[in-house]
């Protein structure tokens, strides 16, 4: 409606740090109910999925309250310091001051004032985890003036409602603030033993947008499961083999060979190590063999203990993987060891204290000593590296820290070696469902603990044990087993792909595939540009399928597919790869499309190395037409086998690659790629009548791509001396006095970076119109000048 669109744009932007944003409906519509509930004095719960943007609604509502309530003020409860720190980013993005309380006693100062309006506090400002509640309040009581009342019309926000509001620390709230009215905001459902006080406290549910209808939605990744039994997996020199052959099953002899160079050296060591290397081995193959973890991908492992995260650590680092790092709330101080020395062997305080020095230590290159000070600074830049360039930051192994309120869209992988449940597990995994880019399509669970007993029972029920705590239908669609998800995206990609290339003239060989993609035999400009889409959809359904095989590739027997169904989906996989190769070679796409698939020559190099993977990497660097310019009808000798056997084939590839350059250099000079086109239709009319021998052909085209490559100097006079004359001289009806004075005009009249400034484009436009009198004519030299690079 146009109510509703008014609203949004009145209501529901916000410049985060500069950059614009719009809610998202989930966020609109628990926003509205929200400033119902509130419109008639009750509180409730908002429980919104993690990663959703519970933190922009906290803006949008505090933002209402302020414009809409008289004399409101609005109080921001967290019970980390973590989540403390990310509100007041949040609202401080904005341009919004938010107040972050220092103490108790300056808590109770704020709320006695009548400013500010919009606070942040701690929960422990309330009271001391452990203290005694009622000696507390008593205190509270004792401390506070004896006129003191909160000042205005107060708001509580408490996020995370599910751990920190319950019981006596709820009394405590509620006693400096008796007539506040409380929002509870969650990311995780309620336990079953919590719900009934909870709603008791808060009241009932204000809005709810779970885990299931976010993935729907796309805000979130749907996640993968997976428990490995790691103890059973190597024991033996057998099962070592039997361990490493099921993990590479499905990669290519030549991608095996190198894996097995790598790991022929460890082989002897593995069965007598402990179960913690074997882990790290595990992982390390992972990240030797998975594609997101190749490609720009990061994983979190989360260890039972400190002593246990430095133990992996080391063990990482022994091994040779260096792009890892520990993040505990570890300090290794001298307090700690104190009487450690017992002159048998480092105890596990002393081992921890010596394996965190030696990390710190060889972060910033400096003594142990000196580092060791730096614990803090070293968590700050880890995690910015980790999040910012994840390739060198690719392992995080952590206890407690960063499994709430860290988002890092690069995290895809969550290692568990840790008995966790309910709220400290859901949102633990919830650290891998960020979206991160097409190449990250889910997060993904490894379970070393098998915390849901799958692996006991051979069931994969994902709402009991470790989530038994919570009602079945919270936490239901959650969790995925990752090899029956994989099996049902494979499945789907397959079928996308051969829909889509269903209607393919039969025998659907090469040639009808450049036909029906590129350029409908026809070989025209309009007919290119038609088929782009069909082309876009093609490109994209093979990156998908490619991506879903590779995720199976290894475990197709596991996932219940036949050897013969394996190797049958493996050509399939191939074939779909060449016809899409094929395709963008005839098409010409082939540069424009590398932002697109950032993994996939890791992808096709380890799983597929079709016979073409080869020649088609020629052309990474080079185009169809640069090779016509450089070697002549010898350049079809470069083309794909599948291509350079059909002349046709090779035909419409070089025809479609001409034509594109010629719609890519149009703008520079129309008039002479113009006449460039209508060469090259007289070239294709000749070809499809057969009034040209192949050779003859070959030789003929191959001169039109170094007369589009390179305008021939020769054809002009010695005064038009620059590209940008030339062009001027071929759109201006070859008068060279007037492209001498609209030369002069616009070398006078430009200023720095006019082609992006309106203003002082105008004033250009106004200079080349003196002279030629027609604002029409003006108006196309316009467009022709901003493309030369002379007038920048």
């Amino acid at each position: 409606s146009k109510e509703r669109f008014l609203e949004l744009i009145h209501d529901f932007i916000v410049y985060d740090s500069g950059i614009k944003k719009i809610c998202r409906p989930n966020q609109y519509f628990g926003v509205k109910a929200a400033q119902y509930h509130l419109q008639k004095r009750e509180g409730g719960i908002i429980w919104h999925s993690q990663g959703s943007g519970k933190s922009l609604i906290m803006v949008w509502l505090a933002k209402w309250i302020r414009e809409n309530i008289t004399n409101s003020r609005i109080l921001i409860i967290t019970d980390r310091t973590e989540l403390d720190e990310q509100i007041e980013r949040v609202f401080k993005g904005i341009d919004e001051d938010i107040y972050r309380t220092t103490s108790g006693a300056d808590l109770v100062s704020r709320l006695n004032d009548t400013a500010p309006w919009l606070m942040c506090s701690l929960i422990h400002k309330f009271g001391t985890a452990g203290a005694d509640m009622n000696s507390y309040l008593e205190e509270v009581r004792r401390s506070l003036p004896a006129d003191f009342k909160a000042k205005g019309d107060i708001y509580v926000f408490v996020d995370e409602c599910h751990r920190t509001q319950s019981g006596e620390l709820h009394k405590a709230m509620k006693s400096i603030l008796p007539n506040a009215i409380f929002v509870g905001f969650t990311g995780t459902p309620l336990l079953k033993k919590d719900k009934q006080t909870s709603l008791e406290v808060f009241g009932r549910y204000i809005h709810t947008y779970k885990f299931d209808e976010a993935v729907r939605d796309g805000i979130v990744l749907d996640l993968r499961y997976e428990a490995r039994d790691i103890d059973q997996s190597i024991t033996s020199q057998d099962r070592i083999d039997r361990w490493f052959e099921a993990k590479t099953r499905g990669l290519t002899d030549l991608a095996k060979a190198q894996l097995k160079k790598r790991w022929g050296t460890m082989k002897s060591v593995l069965s007598s190590q402990s179960r913690l290397e074997r882990i790290v081995d595990d992982i390390i193959l992972d990240m030797d063999t998975k594609h997101r973890l190749k490609s720009g991908g990061n994983a979190l492992l989360v260890s039972g203990s400190i002593y246990q995260a430095c133990k992996y650590y080391e063990a990482f680092i022994n091994h040779g993987f260096r792009e890892c790092a520990i993040i505990t709330s570890y300090y290794p101080s001298l307090e700690d060891i104190k009487g450690e020395e017992t002159g048998e062997g480092l105890t596990e305080k002393l081992h921890q204290y010596e394996i965190y020095r030696r990390m710190l230590a060889r972060w910033f290159n400096e003594s142990e000593e000196a580092a060791s000070n730096r614990v803090e600074e070293f968590e700050r830049e880890v995690k910015k590296k980790f999040i910012e360039e994840p390739g060198k930051m690719r392992l995080l192994i952590v206890v407690d820290k960063l499994l709430t309120g860290f988002d890092a869209p690069s995290a895809t992988y969550l290692y568990i070696d840790k008995h966790m449940r309910d709220h400290g597990l859901f949102q633990a995994i919830c650290r891998v469902n960020r979206l991160d880019g097409e190449d990250k399509e889910y997060g993904y669970i490894v379970d070393y603990k098998d915390l849901f007993k799958s692996l006991e029972k051979s069931i994969h029920d994902y709402t009991s044990e470790a989530f038994d705590g919570y009602d079945s239908e919270d936490v239901k669609g959650l969790l995925t087993n990752r090899l029956d998800a994989a099996r049902q995206s494979l499945e789907a990609a397959r079928e996308t792909i051969k829909a889509l290339c269903e209607p393919v003239e039969v025998p659907r060989d090469t040639a009808a595939y450049i036909r029906y993609f590129c350029s409908n035999g026809t070989g025209s400009a309009s007919a290119l540009k038609d088929n782009e889409q069909k082309r876009l959809a093609l490109y994209k359904a093979t990156v998908s399928l490619l991506r879903s095989y590779a995720d199976i590739a290894n475990e197709m027997l596991e996932a219940s597919y036949s050897a013969a169904e394996a190797e049958s989906i493996k050509n399939e996989v191939k074939y779909y790869e060449s016809v899409r190769n094929e395709v963008r070679l005839a098409s010409g796409d082939y540069i424009d499309l590398k932002m697109y698939e950032p993994a996939m020559r890791y992808l096709i190099d380890a799983y597929i190395r079709a016979d073409d993977s080869e020649v088609i990497s020629t052309f990474d660097n080079t185009t169809i037409v640069q090779l016509l310019v450089d070697r002549g009808p010898e350049a079809v000798d470069a083309l794909p086998y599948n291509i350079r056997g059909s002349e046709d084939a090779v035909a419409e590839t070089i025809e479609s690659n001409v034509r594109k350059l010629i719609i890519d250099e149009s703008p520079i000079n129309p008039k002479y790629y113009e006449r460039m086109s209508e060469l090259l239709d007289a070239l294709i009319e000749k070809r499809r009548s057969q009034a040209l021998a192949y050779r003859e052909y070959l030789e003929k085209i191959s001169e039109l791509a170094r007369q589009i490559s390179d305008v021939e100097k020769s054809l002009y006079p010695s005064n038009m001396d620059t590209p940008a004359k030339q062009a001027l001289y071929d759109n201006l009806n070859k008068d060279e006095d007037l492209v001498i004075a609209i030369d002069n005009a616009i070398m006078a009249s430009r200023q720095d970076d006019w082609q992006n400034n309106i203003m002082k484009m105008r004033i250009v436009f106004l200079a080349v119109n003196e002279i030629l009198q027609d604002d029409n004519l003006a108006t196309d030299i316009l467009e022709v000048v901003k493309n030369q690079r002379e007038y920048n």
